[in-house]
């Protein structure tokens, strides 16, 4: 197949997966690695994860992390997927990403959600005040975020002046919201947000993007248009055979998930004899995650069909492999497949 301009942007969202054997500050040093790749592949943004507690992915802090990312790319625009806003007090949020966009000019994102990313334990110890369980007021927290990036706090709040001190100005970053359910859609939908839903999630979410752009188009927002991205996993490799080789890995350590098994990334032959082995899979339900693996023209097909689906402007791919070189040559086989402007036959050499 012949490879021709995807008719949507290609994005990355890296979670920073950490594998068996290797460490947390590895992962890092490979996020910095595919960021760079990203960039010079023509990817259009590169998002990184808020993940805490867990063996397997080594992303805690997406602030501290998109400083970095964005001295040592040129062009990708880079951001959250996302921080979780529960966990942190908005005008902090803002000022952290008011910085950052003051640094990189037109280049920040700031994604927005609203799971813990964690266990209920690992949220009470993120708390500060440890008296009780946090309240649930998301969508005061964001108004209030928004309010201070937009400086529009009403004139009697009590925090209204703050909005003016924020260090990036007039820089600043680009708010989206995440989500994998209507409740998220409805939200940016009434914000006037861009919405990227999490389809490796929530594999059902097509009615939910079309609930954003109805319920947006309601609300009018002085004529500016619903954004919609499509986060999908993703492993493309140089055959059908390999691609589903290299996603056992991620199968084995998701179905462990399920059952409270926390692990790093295994190697490809370690999951492939647990998968085979594993009796018990048998009678469990099946993660009804979305998965699109295989070779350059299966992934095409499917990716494009995905989002069609969503009625989606852009595609941020996520993908976890065992070897950093394998989730590399991923990311440019799909650059080559949709040949994205810095893409070359080289990427598709052996």
């Amino acid at each position: 197949m012949a490879s021709t301009p995807a008719p949507f942007r290609l994005s990355v969202l890296d979670q920073s997966p950490v594998s068996q054997g290797s460490s947390p500050a590895h992962a890092l040093a490979n996020t910095l690695d595919l960021a760079q790749l990203a960039d010079r592949l023509g990817y259009h943004r590169y998002w990184v994860a808020e993940h805490h507690g867990g063996p397997m992915l080594a992303g805690p802090s997406p602030e501290a992390l998109i400083g970095p990312i964005a001295s040592t790319t040129a062009r990708i625009r880079v951001g959250s997927g996302g921080v979780m806003l529960p966990h942190y007090s908005p005008l902090k949020v803002a000022e952290t990403f008011s910085v950052l966009a003051g640094l990189f000019p037109h280049r920040i994102d700031l994604g927005l959600g609203r799971a813990a990313g964690t266990d209920p334990m690992t949220t009470f110890a993120l708390q500060r005040d440890r008296r009780q369980a946090a309240p649930d007021d998301f969508p005061q927290q964001l108004a209030e975020l928004l309010g201070y990036l937009d400086d529009s706090l009403p004139a009697d709040h009590p925090f209204a002046r703050l909005a003016s001190t924020l260090p990036g100005r007039p820089q600043r970053p680009e708010p989206w919201l995440l989500g994998s359910s209507p409740q998220s859609a409805v939200w940016a939908a009434d914000l006037g947000l861009p919405y990227a839903f999490a389809d490796f999630i929530n594999p059902e979410g097509a009615d939910i993007a079309a609930l954003y752009r109805e319920r947006f188009a309601e609300r009018e927002h002085n004529g500016a248009a619903p954004v919609t991205a499509v986060g999908v996993w993703v492993i493309c490799a140089d055959s059908d055979e390999q691609a589903q080789r290299l996603a056992t890995s991620g199968r084995m350590a998701f179905t462990l998930l399920r059952r409270g098994q926390l692990i790093a990334v295994p190697p490809p032959q370690e999951a492939q004899r647990f998968l085979a082995a594993d009796a018990r899979a048998e009678g469990l339900p099946r993660s009804r995650r979305r998965a699109i693996v295989g070779s350059p023209d299966t992934v095409r097909a499917e990716l494009l069909d995905v989002v069609s689906s969503y009625g989606a402007q852009e595609a941020i791919v996520v993908c976890i492999t065992y070897e950093h070189e394998a989730r590399r040559r991923s990311y440019e086989l799909l650059a080559s497949a949709f040949a994205l402007e810095g893409a070359s036959e080289a990427a598709l050499s052996a």
